[in-house]
Formats: structure tokens, C-alpha cells, sequence
């Protein structure tokens, strides 16, 4: 892959960070001890969606008939490409919205920048990348925050409205659902081969069209009776956001690997040992909750932790809403959805993600 083009003597975005898009995300088990303790004031009727269950988005009831969906999304350049990381990091926080079941209506921008090390045109590309997704979106930049960084920051606040009676949580699965997948996986192995300058053309290519595919079937998704649940997958991997699900649902959740799309060629790039530390740090988190079956290889617990930038959306449905709910991707453009499991019952002392 070409390095973009770039001032003189200015540094790739990539190399002024430690980790790069959701792979900066704070390990899961180490998050839990963060939060662990902290003090909750009374939470208001009206906050019908909190932190309760580690959901997308809060959401907070103004009529009967209207709902206000509040998230934000940031994170360090997973691209050296500033417009690129600008689009990637707009459509990622964009996504909670639509995985609330909602429809964007404004979003903020947050901005950290080495002002000293980037030049304003790099970061004025970066901005005009988020702006351009968010056009996309039919919504506007409304305002802001900017500051002074060591490491090159960039996300938005995401504002959305949804009906009361159409909020999908991550926490309502329901034991005999399926649960489709709406995007393929693999952009963590492709960021961490590209760091490495390693991923070529095609590759970049592809990895851009993902991580910058907005999630929009999400409001079409949640007006379907028989979704009942729903989450975008990001840093935490396919098997941390399951496990969301599942734990929500205090159920269980069984996926065939064999049905789980990836991305072309992140295979025989995990291969080469292009993998993020990310990945094992998910699996150090959540790993015990996991079984895997005899013999699954190591490349595939790495793929199956895989930390998503701008992930696909991960819907359980009733079995008789597949098709529909498949149809619904579809019309938007999503060629790489799959049904890849069922919830199952949870049973004492028993994995609460089984991997067949």
C-alpha cells in the first residue's frame, strides 16, 4: 500500500499512536475494574437506556412518542490517510445510533491534535473526512471541541431520535433466536498489517469500504416485530459483543464459525502473524466465558477476538424474521450478511458463548 501523500518531515498518523481506532479501547477486563465501585446517582424514568448493560447509546425519553439517542465515539488514526481516518471515525460513532435503532440527526466533533508535529491542512482533511460521512448521513456538524495532543485524536458526539417502542437493546435476545451479522470481519487484521505497511492496494481498499459502510439498516431493522436485539460489533470483537448480548439476555449464544464472513485475504494475513495485541487482550478478558471446540487454531481465536473498527450491526431475530431481516441488509447494500448462531439457554456453570 502507498503511504497518502504528506507534508515534508511530517510523520504517518499511524505512527504517533500507540493503538489505532477501536483497537484503543481499554481491554475489557480491565474496564470492569475501573468501573467496578464507581457511584451511580438516581438514575430519572425518562433514562430508559444507561449503563446497565454496556449498550451502544444512552436513551433518553422526551414524549410519548420520541426518544433521544446520545452516544460518542473516538479514537487514534487506524489509516495514515487523514480524510480516510476521518470518514472511518465519523462512521463508527455514527453506527450507535443506528444500532439503537435510530436515525441520526447531528453530531459534534471532538478533536486532539500534536498541533506542532501535524500540519492544518493534514488536520483540516481529517475534519473534512468526518464532514463527508456525515453528509452521507444527512446530518450536520453542529459544533465541537478542539485541543492541543501528544497523539492525533479524532470522533463526534452522535445525537439520534427513535421511538420509545422501537429501541433495540443489546440486552433483549430472547433463547431461539438467530443472530445475523451484518459485515464481515477482519479490519483489525488489516490495520495491523498496514501499520506495517504490509497490506496492499486491494486490501486498503476493501478494509476502507467497511470500516466507512454506515450501518443505516438499522431504523428499517428495528421496525421489524420479530428483532428483538441489537449491537454493532467494535474493538471488543465478534466473541466480546456476543458475550454482551448474551450476558444481557442472561442467556447463552452458540455461533458456526464456519458461517462467519470475513474479509477477503485477512485470513493468510493473520497468517503472517498480522494480528493486533488488542485481540489477545479481549481474549485475556473475556476468554473464560468462551468455549471453543478441539482444535480450533489459534488464527481463529485471534479472528474470533479481532478488535472491529466500524463493525458490522449483530441483530437476533426470531427464526421466522431471517429472511426479512436478510432482505433488509440487502437493500442497503450489505452483500456479506450471514446468520451465524442461535441463543441458547444458559446453563449453570457452562460457557456463555459456544463456538461450533
Amino acid at each position: 500500500m502507498n503511504a497518502p501523500e504528506r507534508p515534508p518531515d511530517e510523520p504517518r498518523l499511524t505512527a504517533l499512536s500507540h493503538g489505532g481506532g477501536c483497537g484503543c479501547k481499554i481491554a475489557p477486563g480491565v474496564l470492569s475494574e475501573i468501573l467496578q465501585g464507581t457511584t451511580q446517582l438516581p438514575v430519572p424514568k425518562e433514562l430508559l437506556v444507561g449503563i446497565e448493560t454496556a449498550d451502544d447509546a444512552a436513551v433518553y425519553q422526551l414524549t410519548d412518542d420520541l426518544a433521544l439517542i446520545a452516544t460518542t465515539d473516538f479514537f487514534m488514526p487506524i489509516v495514515d490517510d487523514p480524510y480516510d481516518f476521518g470518514r472511518i471515525a465519523a462512521t463508527n460513532a455514527i453506527s450507535d445510533v443506528y444500532a439503537m435503532g435510530g436515525k441520526p440527526i447531528m453530531a459534534l466533533a471532538l478533536l486532539a491534535m500534536p498541533i506542532n508535529v501535524l500540519s492544518t491542512a493534514t488536520i483540516g482533511r481529517v475534519l473534512e473526512g468526518g464532514n463527508a460521512i456525515c453528509r452521507e448521513a444527512g446530518i450536520p456538524i453542529a459544533g465541537g471541541h478542539t485541543i492541543d495532543s501528544v497523539e492525533a485524536i479524532y470522533g463526534l458526539v452522535a445525537i439520534g431520535l427513535v421511538h420509545p417502542k422501537r429501541i433495540k437493546r443489546n440486552a433483549d435476545a430472547r433463547v431461539g433466536d438467530r443472530l445475523v451479522l451484518g459485515k464481515a470481519l477482519g479490519v483489525g487484521v488489516m490495520s495491523a498489517a498496514l501499520k506495517k505497511e504490509k497490506l496492499g492496494d486491494a486490501g486498503y481498499a476493501q478494509m476502507i469500504a467497511s470500516a466507512t459502510k454506515l450501518n443505516t439498516p438499522g431504523p428499517d431493522l428495528a421496525a421489524l416485530p420479530g428483532v428483538h436485539a441489537m449491537t454493532d460489533i467494535t474493538g471488543f470483537g465478534l466473541a466480546g459483543h456476543v458475550l454482551e448480548l448474551a450476558r444481557g439476555a442472561k442467556a447463552a449464544i452458540a455461533i458456526d464459525w464456519s458461517r462467519v464472513p470475513l474479509l477477503q485475504g485477512v485470513r493468510a494475513l493473520a497468517e503472517q502473524g498480522f494480528v493486533t495485541g488488542a485481540s489477545s487482550r479481549n481474549w485475556a478478558g473475556y476468554g473464560s466465558e468462551v468455549a471453543l471446540p478441539a482444535g480450533f487454531a489459534a488464527i481463529d481465536q485471534a479472528l474470533l477476538t479481532d478488535p472491529q473498527t466500524s463493525g458490522g450491526l449483530l441483530v437476533t431475530c426470531d427464526a421466522a424474521s431471517v429472511p426479512e431481516v436478510m432482505a433488509v441488509f440487502h437493500r442497503h447494500g450489505f452483500d456479506s450478511v450471514a446468520d451465524i448462531g442461535e441463543v441458547i439457554a444458559a446453563r449453570e456453570g457452562a460457557a456463555r458463548l459456544v463456538v461450533n
